[in-house]
């Protein structure tokens, strides 16, 4: 298989054709982090020069909101029924998108997995390896589609694809990326004979009696990835590897870790279009404005001093629900001032306890159950501190947003909570890059003792501005992100060529690397991007000065 190359004169770009396979996408749908990122992703690599389709299930909403939306072909073999292949594109930038339409599986409306009630379809099994199948064939090749040198695909609902494309024999390398090890996509065996499975193959990826679409992937991808460097440690270990991790310690040279970004366009205070007022760093007067509409709108008294600290993650176990339910009622008793405001869903249990919070607290806690993107936009903006408790953390978006916006995080010190959030323990930390507060443990008393430790830096103005603006100009985006994904695809297309636009620069192997690399592998780079080329001593008196010339939280 040779890789493809640009024909503009002198151009090095390397020109590989990149299928996404994945269950979300924004903005065409969206439950969590996942949507996000590989809407994201899929933007920052075509920014780089790569040729990126993401291919879909054809859900309601999202074939409405296709643009130029063509038939490209009708399959009538396939598992669920008929299905048609859609083609069009996607957002502002024009993604080229693919729909597996078949409506006997898909034509659903509300969450993607999730039928009226709350529980997984019964199907499900059946509709994402229909999905799965159709992918395989358009890696081998569909007339009208660009056939795929590299397919990514993400997560258990597409775990599937590398078997199907292995057992094809179709000359494409596969990446499977894991979002989320605790989610398998684990199957009675009785069904594998419905979705066109291998007896065989059905055996290798048996886990516990059922069979794993994601043990599926594990095993048939020609590289692994995760979504920061932290959790590639833990899901090697018998703690977090969620049952996988002998075959993840076996598989340990395929695994790459690529810490996971934000579209720095979407989540940008100075020109988000879903805020009241823009603001940057260097002016936080938006903000303030922000806080003042957050507590409009959430019914809590207009206090401008008040620390506002928000919850914006699902309401589940993993979030620590539980524990934030135990660690609330403290806080709120012994600090009076305290506001809180959440937004979010999830279990019922969690949901009738905050809800019930509220009730007890009315002039301290608000809670909207629920999503939307406008006020998610303006919680991050107007609130001062995120509290994002998780018993393991993936990669944390959430509180990379929240940076993004001048809110501080307290999260737990897991995952890549870890790779993201720099705490150094002490007050005087704000001054030597830190960006917030980490917390062990899963108790009460511990997300207590880190939330009060934020308030007391909340006390001292200009430390709290310099962690404000430490954050803000910490680069999460998708640019080195992107960089990285390419050093891997190079590595599976040994003809690709160097890429000068995209400066593939050979790095320093990062400290916290999962392994030790072969040759042919990219390397990896730190997880933290400062964008200023600040030291610490100019950043703190540069913002200690406007902070002092700024109305602060007033």
């Amino acid at each position: 298989m040779q890789a493809r190359q640009a024909n503009s004169p002198g151009s090095m770009t390397l020109s590989l054709n990149v299928l996404f396979v994945a269950s979300e996408a924004v903005p065409l749908a969206k439950t969590g982090g996942l949507g996000d990122m590989v809407g994201a992703c899929a933007s920052a690599l075509r920014r780089a020069g790569m040729k990126v389709t993401v291919m879909l299930p054809g859900y309601p909403d999202a074939i409405t909101q296709l643009q130029h939306t063509r038939t490209v072909c009708e399959w009538t073999d396939l598992p669920g029924g008929p299905a048609r292949l859609l083609s069009g594109h996607m957002g502002a930038q024009g993604i080229p998108v693919l729909l597996f339409d078949a409506p006997a599986l898909f034509a659903r409306p509300g969450n993607p997995y999730l039928d009226a009630h709350g529980e997984p379809y019964e199907d499900n099994a059946l509709r994402f390896a229909a999905f799965n199948q159709a992918a395989a064939r358009v890696a081998a090749g569909v007339p009208g589609v660009h056939r795929a040198d590299i397919v990514q695909a993400h997560d258990w609902h597409a775990g599937l694809v590398p078997l199907f494309v292995k057992r094809a024999q179709v000359p494409v390398k596969t990446v499977f990326t894991i979002h989320n090890l605790a989610f398998q996509g684990n199957f009675p065996m009785h069904v594998v004979p419905d979705i066109g499975v291998p007896p065989d193959a059905a055996h290798e990826a048996e886990f516990w009696g059922q069979f794993s679409f994601l043990k599926a992937g594990l095993l048939w991808a020609d590289r692994i990835t995760t979504v920061s460097h932290a959790y590639a440690r833990e899901i090697l270990t018998d703690t977090a590897g969620c049952g996988m991790q002998d075959l993840l310690r076996a598989r340990q040279q395929d695994l790459v870790a690529i810490l996971n970004g934000i579209d720095n366009d979407v989540w940008n205070p100075s020109k988000d279009p879903l805020l009241p007022q823009p603001f940057v760093a260097s002016n936080l007067s938006g903000k303030h404005t922000a806080k003042r509409v957050l507590q409009q709108r959430f019914g809590l008294p207009e206090d401008a001093k008040a620390p506002l600290l928000a919850l914006g993650s699902r309401l589940t176990h993993q979030k620590m629900a539980d524990v934030t339910l135990q660690a609330l009622p403290q806080l709120l008793e012994s600090n009076p001032q305290l506001q809180v405001a959440v937004l979010g869903c999830g279990e019922h249990a969690y949901e009738t306890g905050m809800a019930e919070l509220a009730a007890r607290y009315p002039r301290q806690v608000a809670t909207k159950i629920g999503y939307t993107e406008a006020y998610a936009h303006l919680l991050h903006a107007g609130a001062d501190i995120l509290l994002h408790g998780s018993r393991f953390e993936p990669c944390g978006l959430t509180p990379l947003y929240s940076m993004r916006y001048g809110t501080v995080p307290i999260a737990s010190r897991v995952g890549g909570l870890m790779d993201t959030i720099t705490d150094h323990g002490s007050p005087e930390a704000a001054v030597h890059g830190a960006t917030g507060f980490l917390f062990d443990g899963d108790t009460a008393d511990a997300m207590v003792a880190a939330v009060e430790r934020a308030l007391h830096v909340f006390a001292q103005p200009q430390a709290w501005r310099i962690l404000q603006y430490n954050g803000m100009t910490t680069d999460f985006g998708w640019s080195q992100p992107a960089r990285e994904y390419i050093a891997l695809y190079r590595t599976l297309v040994p003809a690709a060529t160097p890429m000068p636009a995209v400066a593939l620069v050979q790095a320093p192997v990062a400290p916290d690397a999962v392994h030790t690399p072969r040759p042919d592998q990219p390397v990896r780079t730190p997880a933290r991007r400062r964008s200023p080329a600040l030291s610490d001593e100019i950043r703190a008196h540069a913002v200690a000065r406007a902070a002092s010339a700024e109305k602060i939280r007033a």
